[in-house]
């Protein structure tokens, strides 16, 4: 046998060449199968670019804030017309808005612009029940709900908006529901972990109703307001935020 000293040096390079790339490979898949490396991100099939659950999973999660303090007056003159969202401005106090928004057969007060609902039929969305209202000794038969409870708003990053974002928070009509009263005050200041509507129909839209509020607002949820909201979700996976046309409040009725 003859030795070539040339043939054996390219094999030795060429063995050389194959031990590393070898070693990049094994690299790579040990790369791929890193925790270290974030995972590529899935569709979820159950979503949509306005739903719910999508909004929910960007809240913040956080603890509750000290309620020392709090006080519905750091939320402005209540029922103010006085503010920049939707039904400021137009002659009528918030909570004018919100029943006339929310009635049906109504009856306006004469000489108040067209504001003052004096008797209607609600459809209460959070017992299901068909509520007479007449204004008077029963009026609080019937009663505007911060669906956001305030206190709950303090707690979760209200307390760092602005005099002016906290007024706008308390009469957006995003945030306020013409509901049965006795029902809501028994909702008091609750959460979603706490308490929701005995109408189990209109639990998503509650649910969602909040979420939406807490995304305008910046504030955030507990873990376990958040669960709580996860778990009705999940039974209404396509459950969408609130539309525009859904929480405008109408004109005044001249």
């Amino acid at each position: 046998m003859i030795y070539n000293p040339s043939g054996a040096a390219v094999i030795r390079r060429l063995t050389r060449t194959l031990i590393a790339s070898t070693v990049l490979l094994l690299a790579g898949c040990a790369a791929e199968h890193s925790t270290d490396l974030p995972a590529a991100p899935r569709p979820d099939s159950n979503t949509s670019a306005g739903s719910a659950s999508r909004a929910l999973g960007v809240l913040p999660v956080g603890g509750r804030a000290p309620k020392t303090g709090y006080s519905r007056d750091d939320f402005g003159q209540a029922w103010t017309d006085d503010v920049s969202v939707d039904g400021g401005h137009n002659g009528c106090g918030t909570r004018d808005d919100i029943l006339r928004r929310s009635m049906i057969e109504m009856a306006i007060k004469p000489n108040t612009g067209g504001c003052v609902v004096l008797s209607g039929r609600l459809e209460d969305p959070y017992t299901g029940r068909e509520i007479q209202f007449v204004r008077g000794p029963a009026s609080l038969a019937v009663q505007v709900d911060h669906v956001v409870a305030l206190g709950d708003g303090w707690q979760t990053g209200a307390q760092q908006l602005t005099a002016d974002g906290r007024v706008a928070m308390a009469n957006d009509p995003l945030e306020l529901l013409a509901v049965d009263g006795a029902t809501n005050s028994a909702k008091g200041d609750a959460d979603a972990a706490s308490w929701l509507p005995p109408n189990r129909s209109f639990r998503c839209a509650y649910v969602a109703r909040q979420i939406a509020v807490k995304t305008k607002y910046r504030l955030w949820v507990t873990p376990a307001e958040k669960d709580a909201m996860a778990d009705v979700l999940a039974t209404c996976p396509g459950q969408e935020l609130p539309v525009e046309a859904e929480i405008a409040v109408p004109a005044p009725v001249r």
